[in-house]
Formats: structure tokens, C-alpha cells, sequence
């Protein structure tokens, strides 16, 4: 991986929930790459013992964690063991969230809606506690036991992922959108109750990236756009998605004690211009 940022983490403790996707893999393995000592968390305990592996195969520093950021008392053992293998946490970037599909419509317009289709009125009460849970519980409770180390020490950074949902909701996902408000509106309340403990927290606000996750909800068959994809193109001033190694300079910048030293409290859009695009 090439690194966007010569910055030196070595030194620091990084921890990072939901290392075991794409987005949080790549910020683990690039944090890794900078120096730092890694604690990869994820309830897919496979995926973060294999990334733990792979990076410790090339002489770096990184240890795969199971962990359930809904569950407080796993953490607190989890970060036990963190505690043990790699010291007190210096970063913690908070990356596990996600949808479900119980949480969403099938369509985008109410009026569209056909027989059979689930509608706003079909949305499963649990399905959407369940969003709100893992995308706002899933940062505040990581956040409870990993920040200690940094009020500790007077030190220390969190970095919160929020989305372009939480600018302006995107149709069909009422659940996801509300959700990472919140975690926008929690990242603002974490930068002001901190601030005196020299600890500062941001967010990034990922624009559109393709994952195997969502590769069949963007394209066709034929590699084609769906009509999903091409409002999202059309919406987007440099006319792309987003690179999931394309979060990593925004990451590293706010992350870095001296380059964002007097940085808190922001939510970074990092999207090819899709927040900024009016429409017109």
C-alpha cells in the first residue's frame, strides 16, 4: 500500500473497530505500515486474525481482536488484552457500523410503491434499533472504554466515521441516514467534552465507494451503471466514486497530533465533491 501521508505513528497504539471490512482493513494495514501498534477489532474474528497475520508477516505490528462493540463487557476484556499486548490506546478510530436491510424501503417514493414491496410502513421497528445501535452504540460504547487510556494521559485521538448520509438522507435508507447524523452530531459532542483532556475527535464523511457489499446495487451484469449508480454519478462534480485508499490522507491528517493539533469537532466530507454539488 502506498501511503498518501509521511506520517510517523511509530509509538502510538491504534485501535480499530471493524478492521475486519474493506474500509477499516485498509486504515489498519496503513497505520501499521506508519509505525503504529495496531489492534484490529471486528466480530468477524477470521477476517482480523488474518489481517494480523499478513501484516505480521512483513515485520509490523498488529493484533487481530473478536469483539462486539455492542457488547461493554466484551470490550472492557478486549481492551484487557489490548492493554497487555500493545499498551494504552492513543487512537481509537471508530469504524464498525453498517445497514440492514429490514431498515430499508424498496422503493424511493411512496407513491411508486408496488404490491409486495416493503414500504415505509413496512420497516421493522427492530431492524431499524438495530441500524441506529450498531452505527451510534457501535461509537459510543468503544469510545467509554478506549478514551480512558487518553484521559489518563492527557492525550489522544478519536476519528469517528460518518457518511454522506448525514448531510442530506439518500432515499430507500431512513434508518442509516438518521443513524450517522447522530454519529456526526456525537463526533461535535465528544470534541467539546474532551477538549480540556487534550484529547480531540473528528470524523470523516466517506462519499460513495464500490465494495463487493454494494457492487450489484451499482452495476448491471454488463458493468453498466444501475439507474441508483448513475443518479450517484450524476450527483458527484468529478464524476466517480471514491477509492477506498482515497480515505486514508484525510485519516492520517486528522489523526496526526501535529498537523491537526488545533482540529476538532469537524466532520471531513471526503466524496469527490458529491456534498458540495447543489444539483444545478
Amino acid at each position: 500500500m502506498n501511503l498518501p501521508l509521511n506520517v510517523d505513528f511509530t509509538g502510538k497504539v491504534v485501535v480499530v473497530t471493524g478492521a475486519g471490512g474493506v474500509l477499516c482493513g485498509d486504515m489498519a494495514r496503513a497505520y501499521a505500515q506508519a509505525g503504529a501498534k495496531v489492534a484490529a477489532l471486528d466480530l468477524n474474528e477470521e477476517a482480523v486474525k488474518k489481517l494480523a497475520d499478513e501484516m505480521k508477516a512483513q515485520g509490523l505490528i498488529c493484533e487481530g481482536y473478536k469483539a462486539n462493540v455492542l457488547d461493554a463487557e466484551a470490550l472492557e476484556q478486549v481492551h484487557e488484552q489490548v492493554l497487555k499486548d500493545l499498551g494504552p490506546c492513543d487512537i481509537l478510530v471508530n469504524g464498525a457500523g453498517g445497514n440492514n436491510p429490514r431498515a430499508t424501503t424498496d422503493n424511493e417514493y411512496q407513491h411508486e410503491a408496488k404490491e409486495g414491496q416493503k414500504t415505509f410502513f413496512d420497516l421493522d421497528a427492530a431492524g431499524v434499533d438495530f441500524v441506529f445501535k450498531l452505527n451510534f452504540q457501535g461509537t459510543l460504547l468503544p469510545t467509554q472504554v478506549f478514551a480512558k487510556d487518553m484521559v489518563a494521559r492527557h492525550s489522544g485521538c478519536i476519528l469517528n466515521i460518518s457518511s454522506m448520509n448525514a448531510y442530506i438522507p439518500l432515499t430507500k435508507i431512513p434508518a442509516y441516514s438518521g443513524a450517522k447524523a447522530a454519529v456526526s452530531n456525537f463526533t461535535q459532542w465528544l470534541a467539546t467534552h474532551f477538549a480540556g483532556s487534550g484529547i480531540r475527535a473528528n470524523a470523516i464523511a466517506p462519499g460513495f465507494l464500490v465494495s463487493n457489499q454494494n457492487r450489484a446495487l451499482l452495476f448491471n451484469p454488463d458493468g453498466t451503471p444501475t439507474a441508483r449508480s448513475a443518479k450517484i454519478l450524476n450527483g458527484t462534480p468529478m464524476g466517480r466514486f471514491v477509492d477506498s485508499e482515497e480515505l486514508l490522507g484525510g485519516v492520517f491528517f486528522l489523526t496526526d497530533d501535529r498537523a491537526a493539533s488545533a482540529i476538532t469537532g469537524v466532520v471531513l466530507p471526503i466524496d469527490c465533491g458529491f456534498s458540495a454539488y447543489s444539483g444545478v
